[in-house]
């Protein structure tokens, strides 16, 4: 038996001995391995007489039982002397200041629609918002661009390989037009129910997200955009002069600027225009820059809502609100907005 207290005290000298968990492992097998000690004193039982074995067999196991916790506890060892030499080289100052979390922003297109919003609704418009996935005869025929317009070629716009329950194919939105459509036909339903009165006027803007095969500077597949329309029985030209430049001198918050009307074309309006404006100071003094197109509504398009052209008139326009928003804050590249550089969102807090 003193052989075997002899295994007990080297084992407990050299597992002491080890400072790494891999020098601990080494020195195990020298006891427990496959020609350690231990499995010497195991392998030499079969050598003994049966009463012989059973005692000696038994002393062999207690001793082993020993050994392998000398080894637990010499691992738990190496593994607490690690553990506080991490704590001491990582420790924290618990007295210092928090760093806090950096405060967030609004995106600047956003903070654009939302102004545009408050300012629209000041005039008495409602804010109405579709889906961006719309058919074809809501984002085309129903705006009076007929089926060979060059509009509709798949180098211009997004098609969806699905249609909707009528056959219709389905688009990416071109353009917020769309819901000026859905919108006015559902207030001409509420006017032939009598839950709105016969005659009211239809003044509505549709902010939101549209999309074309386009990207550079100025353009992107996907942007934002405002179409306003007013329908009633007496809207003229004027109005709409009178709407835009009110509109324009609230979001820039100046009455120095100028405003021009260029003859254009569009399919939903006639006439049509092209809405320039000039700031009188800053960067951008005495330049026209291109802001929004308009017009007089269609008869075609106005006799979509459900209406009767010979009655009802009125206009519609419409302006990129990324546009609106480089102008405002002085932004020369739109792909700035989309690029997710903190650096340049973080101005806008």
């Amino acid at each position: 038996m003193s052989d075997l207290n002899q295994i007990v005290e080297l084992a407990r000298t050299a597992f002491k001995a080890a400072t790494r968990p891999a020098d601990l492992e080494n020195v195990k097998a020298k006891f427990l391995g496959k020609d350690g000690s231990l499995t010497r004193e195991l392998k030499a039982l079969g050598s003994l007489a049966i009463e012989e074995k059973k005692i000696r067999g038994a002393q062999v196991n207690a001793v082993r039982q020993q050994v392998e916790q000398l080894l637990n506890e010499a691992r738990q060892a190496l593994a607490d002397a690690e553990l506080n030499e991490r704590l001491s080289t990582e420790k924290l100052d618990v007295t210092l200041p928090g760093r806090g979390l950096a405060r967030g922003g609004i995106h600047p297109v956003t903070r654009v629609t939302r102004r545009v919003e408050a300012i629209f609704r000041s005039m008495g418009f409602d804010v109405a918002d579709g889906p961006e996935i719309e058919n074809d005869w809501y984002n085309f025929t129903s705006l009076n661009s007929p089926e060979n317009h060059p509009a509709r070629s798949m180098q211009d716009t997004f098609y969806v390989v699905d249609k909707d329950e009528r056959g219709h194919p389905l688009v990416l939105r071109t353009h917020t037009s769309p819901m000026q459509v859905r919108y006015a036909r559902a207030q001409v339903a509420k006017m032939q129910s009598g839950e709105l009165k016969a005659g009211s006027p239809i003044k509505v803007i549709a902010p939101g997200r549209t999309y074309r095969v386009d990207s550079d500077a100025t353009h992107s597949p996907m942007f934002h955009q405002v179409e306003g329309l007013w329908i009633a029985e007496a809207v003229s030209f004027a109005d709409l002069k009178a709407v835009y430049t009110n509109f324009l001198q609230k979001f820039f918050e100046t009455t120095d600027l100028q405003v021009r009307f260029r003859p254009s074309y569009f399919p939903f309006t006639e006439p049509s225009v092209e809405i320039d404006m000039a700031f009188g100071t800053g960067p951008n003094a005495g330049k026209w820059l291109e802001i929004s197109g308009a017009g007089q509504v269609h008869p075609t398009v106005i006799r979509n809502f459900g209406l009767d052209p010979e009655q009802y008139m009125g206009f519609a326009f419409g302006s990129g609100l990324e546009r609106l928003a480089m102008l405002r804050y002085g932004v020369n590249d739109l792909r700035l907005f989309y690029e997710n550089d903190l650096r340049f969102l973080g101005q806008f807090q």
